[in-house]
């Protein structure tokens, strides 16, 4: 595999996940000719995408033919062919029949006297209907054999956007061309869904017909929503104000994903805030509409009768309406006031499967409903609402609203809501409803409100809006007292600000003075000074000592939550440092009495179970244990629980040797860290693991180095080392020795500081001592491993020893020793596979291909080239795929050194010995393939190979060898 220098340099900006790997899908496809249809409705960044991957096959060599018509040039005949081959020269068509050029320079305007005709009637008694079909026939032959010229020259790409306005003649023409489309030609087309646009859509489907333009094989994509990641992206490229993350969130809700929708609303907010001098808006306040968005909807609603418009309003005030609970809320004729919405556009068509639930086909509506509702109206709505409504968390919600100031009654009943919500594993909401529920909290009830208040923050962590705790927790600190408070109000604090640890190291010395002494405070806070001194301080040894002493004194005080949590975190450091009472601590931390939140987070001891599978090569275990964990935190728990149970997962997968689930599982862990503003840098280093297993290097190399760079920005020492080793391991792959050996170098000093006694942890020695041995150092690779084989045999780490075993045969091979280094290979693999490592077995096993070239073993080397392949095509590893091929081709492709007398047949494989053998007695290709039992193409290649390899020139030179030594 190839990967051009400026790919690979640093500092490359990443792309968003979602529009990033949908153009990789798209250029995949095209690649090798055949046709792509994007679809999407007005604004989802359709034309976006469709210029990025035009500009990206121009600097890949494609030519580009580019036309985008509009809706006022839907009925001009030809206007899209005019404008796809204007870049066409006049020099090209010179190739045609001189009708074919005639009638196609008409039909461009670039010579005088009408366009060819695009009617379809039937001839008429002159003959004229005859001559017409005969020039429209001429046209799309003229028009094909253009298409051909040009990708004979070089990749030629077609790119059609808005095709819904495409004129009819063109499409016609573009159709012929598309069904007897040439090998080198591709198009990619772009189609908006929400219409049944004219002329295409008249005859048959919008989408049909469109397809229709593209060659097979065809693959319709559809453009996806932005993520509310990707939105933040978009409105800092537009110079927009960098606007909290809840505010975020709402726009991301608000405009459904859709890029110009939310830019017409981050503009209108600025203005309402900067020109307006308002106050950013709350959670419940509504956010300005602009005319532009506003208006459409209006005009829809406009149609409406005053009942229908009513039922909307219930049907938008509802968390989830439905049409029984509308009817229960005082509207007889909500069906049929429901039919008459669909029809004007407003909200989805009512299905049983839905059971019944309203949904809007724009977030908009029920926003632009509101905002034109009198205020007196929409209480009454709550009232009924509230009456009407059998669920706990939605009827408090309607009754804040109804709710003017402090109330305790309305305060508790939130408070019991936000319980409620957290039962169900719905913290965000939980979160929500608490801070209401202290908002409506009386004067008087100042330690009630305080708890409230901290409760929410709580929530908001396990919600994983960080932004709202740490604000909640800011705003406690400034009111509390008392020191239990004032902890729980720190440790917020501490727990929101993720990885970056570094940024809050003047909490904790006020923290430990607010504790005054409390043991079961002071548990609670060296639990958390355990994970700094780790992350921060690069200490594993101080880390250990403070997590002991958390777990000492939360025994004491009878606090089994934070109990559980130490000694967690005192079994992994164990764990890191090789210590013998790892697996008792675990067991400890596992034992009765159980803690929920303990059991199901991500420093909890379940979650910690599967890296001590891992260690000890149970992938199986490993990975049954996080997908139970998995399915429980989808059900409830925290965005981060869930984010990191999934890049553990990933890596999980790596291993096993399923590269296609381990990239979904990445990707789904980073739009989950984005959509909840956590740190990222775990997240981009799996990905950039799962990238290099089964999708792109180039893409791995990104992710790798936006892994180091939060990292190092957040100065996370515990997850650097790993995007280091990320990165150093791409670089290896591809031939970048050096720069390879500094990012690991420096990954294997920082863990070895930390303090790593076990290798199985972090398994970066093999990779470092491979790079030592290809950049010239194989003394320093050695002491590498020696020091690693030590610890791993102490600890009966097998599937780290064979690892080490691959790297030493790179050390040997590179000092010449190629028969011990091919031995030392051929055992490593056996026991990768024995020891269940895919795609570890198959990495040495293409390093034996390497070495058995090197020994001259040409059938050595393609059977190892071939296990090796066999090994990555089943596990789906596209860039090891990539890179065996290139060594394969390579080792066959490779000349060999002039045969010296007697030796002819040992360079030669069974095959080229047998045709090699026939040819010399005079057979010809067709003979020799008969009698072989194989296609011509195959003897051909063989004798290819053979003159190569015997450094002949002719059949004259190699029958004069055979006959020569005839026995050989």
């Amino acid at each position: 595999m190839t990967i051009e220098p400026t790919t690979l340099a640093t500092g490359t900006r990443p792309l968003a996940v979602e529009r990033g790997t949908l153009r990789d899908t798209v250029r995949a496809h095209l690649s090798h000719g055949g046709g792509v249809l994007l679809t999407g409705p007005a604004g989802i960044g359709r034309t976006t995408v469709v210029s990025q991957l035009a500009a990206d096959a121009g600097e890949y060599g494609h030519r580009v033919l580019r036309c985008a018509p509009s809706y006022a040039e839907r009925d001009s005949p030809f206007l899209g062919l005019i404008d796809l081959l204007t870049g066409v020269a006049d020099d090209t068509l010179t190739a045609l029949a001189a009708h074919e050029r005639a009638v196609l320079e008409q039909t461009l305007l670039r010579r005088c006297g009408p366009p060819a005709a695009a009617g379809h009637g039937p001839g008429d008694d002159t003959g004229v209907g005859a001559a017409t079909e005969r020039e429209a026939l001429v046209l799309r032959i003229a028009v094909r054999k253009v298409l051909a010229l040009l990708a004979d020259a070089g990749p030629l790409l077609l790119v059609i956007d808005d095709a819904q306005w495409l004129d009819r003649p063109t499409a016609e023409v573009l159709n012929y061309c598309a069904r007897r489309a040439d090998p080198g030609v591709a198009v990619l087309a772009a189609l908006r869904t929400e219409l049944a646009p004219a002329p295409l859509a008249h005859r048959s489907d919008g989408c049909d017909s469109a397809l229709g333009l593209c060659p097979p094989p065809v693959r319709r994509i559809a453009v996806p929503p932005m993520t509310a990641h990707e939105l933040a992206e978009l409105l800092e490229r537009h110079d927009h104000p960098g606007w909290p993350r809840p505010l975020i969130t709402r726009l991301h809700q608000i405009s459904g994903g859709t890029p110009s929708t939310a830019l017409e609303l981050s503009s209108a907010l600025d203005e309402h805030v900067r020109l307006g001098g308002a106050e950013l808006p709350g959670p419940d306040d509504p956010l300005p509409v602009p005319d532009s968005l506003s208006r459409p909807v209006l005009d829809r609603l406009g149609a409406l009768t005053a009942s229908a418009r009513h039922t909307l309003l219930m049907a938008g005030a509802s968390g989830r309406p439905t049409v029984e609970l509308l009817r229960r809320a005082g509207r007889p004729n909500a069906a049929a006031d429901l039919d008459l919405c669909v029809r004007h556009g407003l909200i989805r068509a009512l299905t049983e499967s839905d059971n019944g639930a309203v949904r809007f086909l724009e977030p908009l509506t029920p926003m632009v409903l509101r905002a034109e509702t009198p205020y007196e109206h929409l209480v009454e709505a709550h009232r009924a609402l509230a009456d009407a409504c059998d669920d706990t968390v939605e009827r408090a919600h309607h009754m804040a609203r109804l709710t003017a100031g402090p109330d305790p009654a309305v305060a508790t009943r939130l408070a019991a809501a936000a319980s409620a919500a957290r039962r169900r594993g719905a913290p965000g909401t939980a979160a929500r409803l608490g801070r209401l529920a202290a908002e409506y909290t009386p004067a008087g009830q100042a330690y009630v409100d305080i708890d409230r208040r901290l409760t929410a923050a709580e929530d908001g962590i396990e919600a994983g809006d960080l932004d709202f705790a740490r604000r909640l927790a800011h705003e406690v600190l400034g009111d509390a007292e008392r020191p239990a408070d004032r902890v729980r109000a720190w440790n917020v604090v501490i727990d929101s600000c993720g990885q970056a640890m570094a940024e809050i190291a003047d909490v904790f010395p006020e923290a430990v003075r607010d504790a005054a002494g409390d043991p079961e405070l002071l548990a609670q806070l060296h639990y958390r000074m355990s994970w700094r001194a780790w992350m921060v301080g690069g200490s594993a040894a101080r880390a250990h000592g403070h997590a002991v002493r958390a777990a000492g004194l939360a025994a004491r005080t009878g606090d089994r939550r934070t109990e559980l949590m130490a000694l967690t975190q005192q079994a992994a450091l164990e764990l890191f440092l090789g210590l013998p009472e790892a697996e008792t601590t675990l067991t400890a931390a596992l034992a009765a009495p159980h803690d929920v939140h303990a059991m199901t987070h991500h420093n909890g001891p379940v979650y910690l179970k599967y890296r001590f599978h891992l260690v000890r090569d149970e992938l199986d275990e490993a990975r049954a244990e996080l997908r139970t964990l998995v399915y429980r935190l989808r059900q409830r728990g925290s965005a981060d629980s869930l984010s990191q149970c999934l890049i553990g997962l990933a890596q999980v997968e790596i291993q096993r040797g399923r590269c296609r689930p381990a990239l979904t599982i990445a990707r789904q862990s980073l739009r989950i860290v984005e959509e909840a503003g956590l740190s990222q840098g775990p997240a981009w280093y799996a990905l950039s693991l799962a990238e290099t297993a089964g999708g792109s290097l180039r893409r791995a190399l990104t992710a790798a180095e936006t892994a180091r760079r939060h990292s190092e920005d957040d100065d996370d020492r515990l997850f650097l080392p790993r995007a280091l080793h990320a990165e150093g391991r791409i670089r290896l792959f591809v031939g970048q020795s050096a720069r390879a050996v500094e990012l690991l170098r420096r990954a294997g000093e920082l863990e070895t500081a930390q303090g790593q006694r076990d290798p199985a942890t972090r398994r970066w020695h093999a990779d470092l001592a491979e790079a030592l041995a290809a950049a010239g150092a194989p003394d320093e690779a050695a002491a590498v491993i020696a020091v690693a084989r030590r610890q791993a045999e102490r600890l009966g780490r097998p599937g780290v020893l064979a690892t080490l075993d691959r790297a030493k045969a790179a050390i040997d091979a590179s000092r010449g020793e190629l028969t011990l280094a091919s031995r030392t290979l051929e055992s490593a693999a056996t026991r990768l596979r024995a020891t269940g490592y895919p795609l570890e077995e198959a990495r040495t096993r293409a390093a034996l291909g390497r070495v058995r070239r090197l020994l001259q073993d040409e059938t050595g080397a393609r059977t190892s080239f071939a296990s090796a392949l066999r090994i990555f095509s089943k596990a789906d590893a596209r860039p090891w795929i990539a890179l065996t091929r290139t060594e394969r081709d390579r080792a066959q492709d490779a000349p060999a050194p002039p045969a010296e007398a007697g030796s002819w047949s040992d360079h030669l494989t069974s095959t080229e010995r047998s045709v090699v053998a026939r040819a010399a007695q005079g057979a010809t290709n067709r003979e020799i393939a008969a009698g072989l039992v194989v296609s011509v193409k195959t003897v051909e290649a063989a004798l290819t190979r053979a003159y190569r390899k015997l450094g002949a020139k002719s059949r004259v030179e190699v029958a004069r060898m055979v006959m020569t030594h005839p026995t050989a």
